[in-house]
């Protein structure tokens, strides 16, 4: 039974204290300055109610119902419009099979995105009540669990990734190394038929640790694809139950708000819809990466540091957090910087060397997804800022020259970003030395701009960063971007997995949605569609925008 975690209160962490103390700093309370957020911050919080309800924080019904009849609606759209089976054992032959062809399927595509609208509702509806504290972190955690329940048996929602999980963890059972071939060398079936075109002679770019669980999952569903989706989401979410374990503490550490942090990672529509309903294996790196890092920060530095290994162990992404954890580690340690550095760096590799190895000892693979981490380079979208610079730069060449080839361009801007990544990255770690809450936070940061100047980006891969930086402080405004830009991700891939970025008509509409749900978080009328406006309400003082939590 672990303590609970506490702020250090060592010298070397004093930097994390004042940083969250610092005027000006992101958590700043931000302008109030419309109408709904000043009624808001106005009233006195609902009465609370007795027993079962009040366990559960004492959630406003019309969110919590809303959100969950657009995630049932996700569920029963995504029978005929997600990742669907190739040949359906169960729908397949009876009428209910009309769901996925012709005007069926149509009707499957509007019934998806009526669910996601009312997703989204739901969670700026609870925006509205964590920005004016109305909401504490239990009733956000509520929302959250019940959106996501119909979604726990959905076919896959915005992806098929989940069948390449159970093509990868089929290959090693059968005597074929995921790491030297695709999914094609399996004998034809149902778990080849499954995995997208795009990925069928691609070796896996992921870690011994997921081949480990592929190959456990796989072992015990066989070819049963649809029983193999939901114990792969059954997995998968242990990664999300740790992510909400460690963000109290994380909050603590970083000097944010609980109920802001859950609604910004845990209630957000690309956990629920991507990450769980998809379902991938980032939310595994997301739970380890930020247990790891909170028990860092609580001075369990070996076993925190075996969590982040475990985590790199799954995607070779979340390693980048380990250089800012030595740093933390290094903090507490006595004698010159350098060799305190040093002597953390060392007992650090020394853990990861030991949890690493035992992770490919176990998978029984060898180091050969080293080389096949090129693999998601192949993917080409605007998504990454350095690929959509390449694109963009070709299109403006193009135009007047023309029969200009497109892959130099974007193999330069890649460069590019590359440099730009690895600079930015050191820049972030020696500003970080301080060790504390700071290096968690900059290690955030620095896993953003891996998925934003990567050579491909895929929507779940923003998930990597705010798994540590939902602990800071944020502002009403950066709430508002995070809506947009959460929204965005959502859409930018179809229901059935396939990429909608350059659909551009498309991609216009969304965005304008994108846009009204995000001015919807500070106005109940974003539109004017109404008559009579709300009674304006004088600023209450900063001091009152800053008090106690109310209880749950």
């Amino acid at each position: 039974m672990t303590s609970q975690p506490q702020l250090s209160t060592t010298p070397a962490e004093a930097p994390e204290a004042a940083l969250r103390a610092a005027p000006g700093a992101p958590g700043e309370v931000v302008d109030s300055t419309t109408d709904l957020l000043e009624s808001a911050l106005s009233a006195p919080p609902s009465p609370t109610t007795r027993g079962w309800w009040r366990r559960l924080g004492n959630p406003r019904p019309k969110p919590l119902l809303i959100g969950f009849l657009g995630s049932v609606l996700l569920a029963f759209g995504g029978l005929g419009a997600g990742g669907v089976l190739v040949h359906d054992p169960i729908l397949g032959g009876t009428p209910l099979a009309a769901w996925r062809f012709g005007h069926g399927y149509d009707l499957a595509v509007v019934v998806v995105y009526l669910g996601l609208t009312l997703v989204v509702w739901a969670w700026v509806l609870v925006g509205r009540e964590v920005l004016a504290r109305r909401a504490g972190g239990r009733a956000v955690l509520t929302n959250a669990a019940l959106w996501m329940l119909p979604l726990l048996v959905a076919p896959p929602l915005f992806t098929r990734d989940v069948f390449s999980y159970l093509a990868q963890g089929t290959m090693p059972l059968l005597g074929f190394d995921p790491y030297s071939g695709g999914p094609d060398v399996l004998p034809p079936g149902p778990v080849l038929d499954n995995v997208h075109w795009f990925w069928q002679d691609t070796p896996t770019p992921y870690g011994p640790l997921f081949i480990l669980i592929a190959k456990g999952v796989v072992s015990v569903t066989g070819t049963n694809m649809i029983a193999g989706v939901l114990l792969m989401r059954a997995v998968m979410v242990v990664g999300l139950v740790l992510f909400v374990a460690a963000l109290p503490g994380l909050v603590r550490h970083l000097g944010g708000r609980l109920p802001v942090a859950l609604w910004i990672a845990v209630a957000n529509p690309v956990m629920v819809i991507h990450l769980v309903g998809g379902p991938h294996n980032d939310l595994l790196l997301v739970g380890l990466l930020a247990m790891g890092s909170l028990l860092v920060l609580n001075r369990q530095h070996a076993a925190g540091i075996a969590l982040v290994t475990m985590a790199m162990a799954v995607k070779a992404t979340a390693g980048v957090a380990l250089p800012f954890l030595v740093l933390v580690w290094a903090a507490r340690l006595t004698g010159p910087q350098r060799t305190r550095i040093l002597k953390a760096g060392a007992a650090g590799f020394g853990v990861f060397l030991v949890v690493f190895t035992a992770c490919t000892v176990a998978a029984k693979v060898g180091l050969g997804w080293l080389p096949a981490l090129s693999a998601p380079s192949s993917i080409v979208n605007w998504l990454s800022l350095s690929t959509g610079s390449g694109e963009l730069i070709f299109n403006i060449f193009s135009w007047p020259i023309g029969g200009l080839p497109k892959t130099p361009f974007i193999t330069v801007t890649r460069i590019i970003g590359g440099v730009a990544l690895l600079v930015i990255g050191v820049r972030q770690w020696r500003a970080a030395r301080d060790g504390g809450g700071d290096a968690v936070r900059r290690a955030g940061i620095v896993l953003l701009l891996v998925a934003l100047l990567s050579p491909a980006t895929l929507p779940w891969y923003y998930a990597w960063g705010m798994a540590l930086l939902a602990g800071i402080a944020w502002s009403a405004r950066q709430m508002q971007i995070v809506i947009f830009v959460s929204c965005f991700l959502v859409i930018s891939y179809f229901p059935s997995g396939e990429a909608a970025l350059y659909a551009f008509g498309y991609l216009l509409v969304v965005m304008a949605g994108a846009l009204v749900a995000a001015i919807s978080l500070r106005r109940e009328d974003p539109l004017r569609l109404r008559t009579k406006r709300p009674e304006r309400v004088p600023t209450p003082a900063p001091r009152e925008l800053a008090g106690a939590e109310p209880q749950a």
